[in-house]
């Protein structure tokens, strides 16, 4: 087995088909069939189910699909230490974010390294954070900005800073009266809610609350998709809970048309942490991007871009992170 036939198979896997992979590599289909099979007969296991929608990996596929995209990753690590040199730090890093986190950091981010580290390729990725999570511990990215303590284990946790959550709806927004600035526990329920799917670990949050009331959340809808989620309350269908993030997610320029109501009789938060490998396993170009992160998240909370957040202590030690419990993948 070589790196070859890794990259050959995960290709294959990524891309759902032989020909598509074929093209993309540049290889004959012939030749890349052929390397499959030798993988195949050294792992001494079928890897690729052939179906008339594509190729899918069997079980023993899959986990070697999981490890090769760690293995090539950390590979890519040690090219790029090695071509590094005192004028310009190079690499690709895979930054995982949420969709609220994405609407503060995601923009500024890409512009600041740009500007600052032309030589950095930033991959930014989207996704809840169950799914930010399963790609962070299958080696999938390299820094992360996640929600519980233990959410990596074996990674380095850096505290940044605690989300408020809000009552959001839109300021012609009928459904409340106008002169409110804050809103009960009681008083959300009467309100149509949309909110993130069960098992969702925002959605979670909200209904411990509402567990210690013995009140059960029956909401309007249940949509996973944050643009999708928001235009709903632009369209007047009703109000959710998040973080006041999200009210940047059509545009900065957008974000006054978005009243956040307080919840006065109760204290929903969220912390957040950035989660990265260890010192000894992070790339140059990893360092400077998980630096810059954490000082461009500062810098938008104390210039007041990012409201209702509340900064963590930054004397408060990092610390790397024990096994987490198990969770839903979704959550």
């Amino acid at each position: 087995m070589d790196t070859r036939q890794l990259k050959y198979f995960v290709a294959i896997v990524e891309c759902g088909g032989f020909a598509k992979a074929s093209r993309q590599l540049l290889i004959a289909q012939p030749a890349l069939s052929q390397q499959i099979a030798r993988l195949e007969q050294e792992v001494g296991a079928p890897l690729l189910v052939r179906s008339a929608k594509g190729v899918s990996p069997t079980s023993n596929g899959h986990t070697l699909f999981r490890h090769a995209k760690f293995i090539l990753r950390q590979l890519d690590h040690a090219l790029a230490l090695a071509r590094q040199n005192t004028a310009e730090t190079t690499g690709r890093v895979s930054v995982g974010l949420a969709p609220t986190t994405l609407c503060q950091v995601g923009m500024p981010l890409i512009e600041r390294m740009q500007e600052r580290f032309p030589g950095v390729c930033v991959n930014i990725v989207e996704g809840l954070s169950g799914h930010i999570q399963h790609m962070a511990i299958s080696g999938q990215l390299d820094l992360a900005i996640l929600f519980g303590p233990a959410a990596v284990p074996d990674w380095s946790r850096t505290a940044l800073l605690t989300e408020e959550l809000f009552v959001i709806l839109p300021c012609n927004s009928p459904l409340f009266p106008r002169l409110r600035d804050t809103i009960t526990l009681e008083e959300i329920v009467d309100l149509p809610l949309i909110l993130p799917s069960q098992g969702h670990g925002l959605r979670r949050r909200i209904e411990i609350e509402y567990e210690r009331l013995n009140i059960k959340l029956m909401p309007l809808a249940e949509i996973d998709s944050l643009p999708l989620l928001m235009s709903c309350l632009s369209q007047g269908m009703g109000a959710t809970i998040k973080p006041m993030a999200a009210v940047h997610v059509h545009g900065s320029a957008q974000s006054k048309n978005w009243r956040c109501l307080r919840i006065s009789n109760a204290s929903i938060t969220r912390p957040n942490y950035l989660f990265s490998q260890p010192a000894d396993k992070m790339s140059d170009a990893t360092a400077l991007v998980r630096a810059e992160l954490i000082q461009l998240v500062r810098e938008l909370v104390e210039r007041g871009r990012w409201q209702g957040v509340e900064l963590s202590d930054p004397e408060e030690p990092e610390r790397a992170t024990p096994e987490p419990p198990r969770i839903a993948a979704h959550a």
